[in-house]
């Protein structure tokens, strides 16, 4: 069981990192298919003096959003495309269901809402709040608005339509070494991905402020969005708004993500150190992806649905660094069985060190396929 007393230095992070990347890279380089940044150049950029380096000033769309709650949501209509709806309730995970609007066909047919049961922060005193949480990010097709139908039992809906691709040109500054490579991994940093940060706060005052713990697990998910995505960084973009603002939580609820071409996007904000999911002592920073057992346990998500298929082997290349990297780091074993102990709470947790969203709370994450594959992925981490 490792020691959730214990901590590791940034020197020790750093130095280690470096060892491992370093010992992993005969293994097939997914990341070396990642592109320099999503975005494109806002304008011509001046070069820098001789010697230095100048920051990348770029565009990416604003995230365009319209909010709904109550009972039902009934008649919601938008002036932009409708890229994603996100959705969630407390109650019952099954049974809600959705009717899109389109401009030229008008309303669809009701179409059932697969929700997960497991996302949020922790709550003091408890593996997860009494009732539980259902949550869906439902890819609406460019549709003009939409209307829900909740299971019996359910209350406290909250709705977004999300446009994270249309909507007017926000500026934002790149770093000068981008795209980013940490000890010869290359990731594309929030700002990259086109994070506003500004949806970190409520009222001036940041949401969910970043705590930090020593690293004790690895969790696997899927996020259930649309597969061979077109435009990943804008689905993060949702993903992000989502979780940050609908469900209130402050923040995206993942550490990592990785898309279909094995990219490796940074998640939950963790300090401007350059170390990504981790403070300057290197302990993980909490976020929001297994609801009562999040401090300590680091969340990557593989965009898509991995119910019937698997991952792209980019991905799945990409996945493994990943895990490698931190478990190497934090002196894990990929294939030990643990007892995971909540710095928070005091909750326990029996569990693998790598495991799936499902080994903590009811969902169907990480999908059928990509569960049954874990056995062969804690081998694969552990011969890097």
């Amino acid at each position: 069981m490792p020691n959730p007393s214990s901590a590791v230095s940034r020197r020790t992070l750093v130095t280690a990192i470096g060892a491992t990347a370093a010992a992993i890279a005969t293994a097939p380089a997914a990341h070396a298919a990642a592109p320099s940044t999503p975005v494109t150049p806002a304008a011509p950029v001046t070069p820098a003096p001789a010697g230095t380096q100048a920051a990348r000033t770029v565009t990416v769309p604003a995230t365009r959003a319209r909010s709904a709650a109550g009972r039902a949501a009934a008649g919601v209509r938008t002036d932009f495309p409708i890229q994603y709806v996100g959705v969630s309730w407390d109650g019952p995970c099954r049974g809600g269901a959705i009717r899109l609007h389109h401009e030229e066909t008008g309303p669809g047919s009701w179409q059932p809402i697969a929700t997960g049961c497991a996302g949020g922060p922790d709550v003091a005193g408890t593996a997860a709040k009494a009732a539980p949480v259902s949550a869906a990010l439902v890819p609406a097709g460019g549709a003009v608005g939409y209307d829900l139908r909740l299971p019996d039992g359910a209350t406290n809906l909250r709705s977004t339509a999300l446009d994270t691709t249309t909507g007017p040109a926000r500026t934002t500054t790149l770093s000068p070494t981008t795209p980013v490579t940490f000890c010869g991994v290359e990731y594309l940093s929030r700002a990259a991905w086109g994070a506003d940060e500004s949806k970190r706060f409520k009222n001036g005052v940041e949401n969910s402020p970043a705590k930090y713990y020593p690293l004790q697990t690895l969790t696997v998910h899927h996020t259930d969005t649309p597969n061979a995505d077109p435009d990943p960084a804008a689905t993060v973009r949702a993903i992000y708004e989502y979780h940050a603002i609908t469900n209130d939580w402050g923040d995206i609820g993942y550490h990592f993500l990785i898309d279909e071409a094995g990219r490796i996007y940074e998640g939950r904000w963790s300090g401007d150190d350059g170390i990504p999911g981790h403070d300057a002592n290197g302990n993980a920073v909490t976020a929001f992806h297994t609801a009562g057992f999040n401090s300590g346990n680091l969340g990557v998500a593989l965009l898509g649905t991995l119910v019937n298929q698997e991952p792209t082997a980019k991905a799945r290349q990409s996945l493994a660094l990943v895990l490698a990297l931190a478990a190497r780091t934090h002196g894990l074993d990929p294939q030990a069985h643990v007892t995971f102990v909540n710095p928070v709470n005091g909750v326990t947790k029996p569990v693998d060190l790598i495991s799936g969203h499902r080994d903590w709370l009811a969902t169907d994450c990480p999908g059928g396929i990509m569960y049954g594959t874990l056995p062969a992925l804690r081998a694969e981490v552990a011969a890097l």
